[in-house]
């Protein structure tokens, strides 16, 4: 016996295009190639987009991680670029150029996916979201901008920071783990860079004004975009006080901020993964960008 099934469209034919270089260059006598991965709604209306930014402690960026909020993200309209960026060995402010770069390419291409450019949105977890917020932050500025980069091509109109952070100095506040304070702390690194040559050992609070310089609360002014700002109250490996102090800092500039804690959440735990989490970003994302679809 045969069965009938009629279907009626709710969600939009999605196509991936995995492993897009948008960034090349020489240094001293390697080449550096960075890629990132497409989900593109196949309909021909302009398209909001988000450009996700994924954790890794600074030293991964799998580009290709996160699938079920990047899925839920095409499949309700958005065009959705996820970017790996340069890590540990790789020195501040690399990511950031990086993440710059990222958003270019979104804008050079903007005819290609139907990409509305006033709708651009950043979103990243842990180290990524630490970046969204550094891109939010200095959005069209001229902090850490790519010779080869207009400002214009830095336009971010939203701010998702899932467990991120936005102060290198405070990363580990109230937690009580001492690895934060040591001088292979990933976040010291970043900054210090590891030793050749020379001891650049240094804890990230040797140096506070670099430490500062490096980190995204430090750039928040009256102009930037709105921030969602997420994180768990079980975090252990990143302060949740580092969301507060984010917030603290927008609402001193009267900028538009929503906080929002995950009860019993920790770091990248089940929790960030669920239907509830994933459509409260979508629902923000919906406010602040115009409804996709």
């Amino acid at each position: 016996m045969s069965e009938l099934i009629q279907v009626k469209q709710t969600v939009p034919t999605v196509d991936e295009m995995p492993n897009l270089v948008y960034y090349q260059t020489i240094e001293g006598d390697h080449a550096v190639e960075l890629t990132l991965s497409m989900l593109v709604p196949r309909t021909v209306d302009l398209k909001p987009a988000v450009l996700y930014l994924p954790g890794g402690g600074f030293t991964a960026a799998n580009h290709n991680k996160y699938i079920q909020m990047r899925t839920a993200l095409a499949q309700a309209g958005y065009v959705v670029a996820a970017a790996e960026y340069r890590v540990v060995p790789d020195k501040f402010p690399k990511i950031v150029t990086d993440g710059k770069h990222a958003l270019s390419y979104l804008y050079q291409h903007a005819d290609t996916y139907h990409i509305d450019t006033n709708r651009i949105a950043v979103i990243g977890d842990s180290a990524g979201g630490y970046l969204a917020q550094f891109l939010g932050t200095t959005s069209q500025t001229a902090h850490f901008l790519p010779t080869d980069v207009t400002k214009a091509q830095t336009q971010v109109k939203a701010v998702v920071s899932m467990y991120g952070f936005c102060d290198l100095l405070t990363i580990g506040s109230g937690l009580n783990e001492p690895f934060h304070e040591s001088t292979t702390s990933t976040e010291a690194l970043l900054v210090n860079g590891p030793s050749f040559m020379s001891d650049t050992a240094n804890s990230i609070t040797a140096d506070k004004p670099k430490a500062q310089a490096a980190s995204p609360v430090s750039y928040v002014t009256a102009q930037v975009p709105p921030f969602l700002i997420m994180h768990g109250n079980a975090d252990r490996i990143v302060s949740p006080a580092q969301a507060s102090e984010m917030v603290t800092a927008l609402k001193a500039h009267q900028a538009d901020v929503q906080q929002v804690t995950i009860d019993q959440a920790g770091h990248g735990t089940w929790e960030w993964y669920q239907p509830e989490i994933i459509n409260r970003v979508i629902t923000w994302l919906n406010q602040k960008l115009g409804r996709a679809l």
